[in-house]
């Protein structure tokens, strides 16, 4: 029972989540519905960079690929590898969703460190990645959570509850826990990791503004790199863990 309880009580902390702020933030009242104005600006931007690349890449296909094209097929494969890696042999439905991720994360993380937000004034907060607000970070963990449970089902039916006992239905609320706390590290790991990196930069740039946090800015761009490896890759395994049932 104490472990049903702090299901129950994960699944409230996940969704009080889109309350926590840091900082200042600029709202847009939509509706009835207040908005971080920031995040959405950021967030097509990003949105805007890879469609406008992407359309830049295939507008002119060629059979033997050259310049940006070959560029895109590279990561077109390298998204495929980790799917298959990751799922198995059916990844190919898949690979789609996996790609997005990966690449919205990667420009996002990319576009805090490389992108002069700070230049465009707001009149409260300032702009930054999208992936630096705990919003954003909770949507894509729970996209991925919808995302396995819809592989599960679509391959196993109502059999895919199934899992939640085994190897022993005495591990039923173990089991029922590890699907809220999935979402939660997905979210908070990528959030924690994107605005430590940031606040770091901004310290050391206030602090010695000139040479000092060059090399700082570089780790950076490489852990960011590496933070949207890690989400696609884990977002890949629950699906293939899913689809293949519990290990």
């Amino acid at each position: 029972m104490n472990v049903l309880s702090c299901s129950i009580n994960t699944l409230k902390g996940l969704y009080d989540i889109s309350g926590v702020e840091v900082g200042q933030h600029f709202y847009w009242q939509i509706g009835g519905f207040q908005v971080h104005g920031q995040v959405l600006i950021t967030s097509w931007v990003v949105i805007a960079i890879l469609l406008g690349s992407a359309t830049i890449a295939v507008r002119n296909p060629q059979t033997i690929p050259t310049g940006s094209q070959n560029f895109f097929e590279y990561i077109l494969e390298f998204i495929r590898d980790v799917s298959k890696t990751q799922i198995g042999e059916e990844y190919g439905p898949w690979v789609p969703f996996i790609g997005t991720m990966f690449l919205f994360i990667f420009v996002s993380n990319w576009s805090g460190a490389l992108l002069p937000w700070k230049i465009i004034q707001l009149p409260h907060g300032e702009l930054a990645a999208p992936t630096n607000d705990i919003n954003t970070t909770v949507a894509l963990a729970l996209l991925t959570s919808v995302a396995y449970f819809y592989a599960g089902l679509t391959k196993k039916g109502l059999s895919y509850f199934g899992k939640y006992i085994q190897p022993t239905p005495i591990l039923l609320p173990i089991n029922i826990l590890e699907d809220f706390t999935k979402p939660l590290s997905l979210s908070f790991r990528l959030f924690g990791n994107i605005l430590a990196d940031e606040l770091v930069v901004v310290v050391l740039v206030s602090l010695v503004p000139s040479v000092v946090p060059i090399p700082v800015m570089f780790l950076g761009l490489f852990t960011s790199g590496i933070q949207a490896l890690i989400f696609a890759t884990l977002a890949a395994a629950y699906i293939g863990e899913s689809m293949e049932g519990h290990h």
